[in-house]
């Protein structure tokens, strides 16, 4: 089987160490390539696997078939298992709505994610919504669209738009290896300077639970 990263060892020996600190923290203005696998490294979980450049494991996210999500619940986490934000589907919601919270708090969400249900504009994806004041475009609800996300994740070739639709993160294949190709779960997510890549990687998240195969973490 074709390698994902040539740094796996090193990823398995850091799930293995919570002490291990996350690596996604951007060092210089380039944009970040991340290699993002769609598969737990623990055994009977479902979830996502994400490495820097280097091969560095930079985001977890390890979901127990049988357990936490089962109730639309996710948590993103660094490469220790310390959790970045807690996803969490909304209750009594006609479209497919997602509320993302700061670490393992489940009150103020930091932003919203929407799936787009507008049959007219067929090439966007989700809207991310916030209640912070900025120069951001408003739905009807009253909240500020911070970004949004056009293309097909189901080829995974999408990208991310700021307000300003400037382009700050892209969603793409991943190149094959030796003539050997990875197919759909290993792809590229590659965040620019002016994106945080966690936030970026909770967007990912909320797209493979839209627009993913039917076997989602919250089933």
């Amino acid at each position: 089987m074709t390698k994902v990263h040539p740094n796996i060892e090193a990823t398995v020996a850091a799930v293995e160490q919570p002490s291990v600190k996350c690596s996604a923290k951007l060092e210089t203005a380039d944009a970040a390539v991340l290699t993002v696998w769609k598969k737990s490294l623990l055994f009977n979980c479902k979830g996502f696997t994400v490495f820097d450049a280097k091969g560095n494991l930079v985001f977890r996210v390890d979901t127990y078939m049988a357990g936490s999500g089962s109730n639309g619940e996710i948590i993103l986490m660094d490469s220790g298992g310390k959790p970045i934000f807690t996803i969490r589907r909304k209750r009594l919601s006609l479209a497919d709505s997602w509320l993302v919270y700061d670490r393992e708090t489940v009150v103020n969400p930091l932003f919203s994610v929407r799936k787009h249900m507008n049959i007219l504009n067929t090439k966007c994806l989700a809207h991310v919504s916030s209640r912070t004041t900025g120069n951001c475009s408003t739905n009807n609800n009253g909240k500020n669209i911070v970004y949004e996300i056009e293309g097909s994740y189901a080829q995974r070739s999408c990208a991310m738009y700021d307000e300003n639709r400037r382009r700050v993160a892209e969603i793409k294949q991943k190149e094959a290896v030796g003539g050997v190709a990875f197919g759909v779960d290993v792809f590229r997510l590659i965040v620019e300077p002016k994106m945080e890549t966690s936030v970026a990687m909770a967007i990912v998240i909320l797209l493979d639970q839209m627009y993913g195969s039917s076997r989602r973490f919250s089933t």
